[in-house]
């Protein structure tokens, strides 16, 4: 039994990451030795759904990343205007895509998943040597 001194557990994402969007499966994939990080408070729905339109634009028009359910994600979240939302992020272990949460005020409840793929930044030693 938890006492009111021992932080809150931290629900199970994996078992969370079922198919809202088409970035479940990869990040339910990515998850194994991956970072994982839930914010602890609550923010509004304007705030997220914005961050997650803005992204789904600039990725459209620069066609520079590669993303997975942004778009999915942006409907969803649409469709809870006035709430009060949580977040959380998924930085793969290969550090090749970071995939954002999108939860219910409560934390118990995930709504939406997106994906981006990071654009790899060359190594000092993959760089080119004469």
């Amino acid at each position: 039994m938890a006492t009111e001194d021992e932080p809150p557990s931290q629900p199970d994402i994996a078992a969370m990451l079922t198919n809202q969007t088409s970035a479940c499966k990869p990040a339910r994939e990515a998850i194994a030795g991956a970072e994982v990080r839930l914010l602890d408070r609550e923010v509004p729905h304007w705030m997220v759904a914005g961050i997650a339109a803005a992204r789904l634009r600039r990725s459209l028009a620069r066609g520079l990343q590669e993303t997975i359910g942004l778009d999915e994600t942006v409907e969803i979240l649409a469709r809870h205007r006035g709430e009060q939302l949580r977040t959380g992020i998924i930085d793969a272990a290969d550090r090749l895509w970071s995939f954002t949460l999108y939860f219910d005020a409560t934390g118990t409840e995930l709504l939406a998943c997106s994906g981006v793929k990071r654009s790899r930044r060359p190594s000092t030693k993959d760089s080119f040597e004469p």
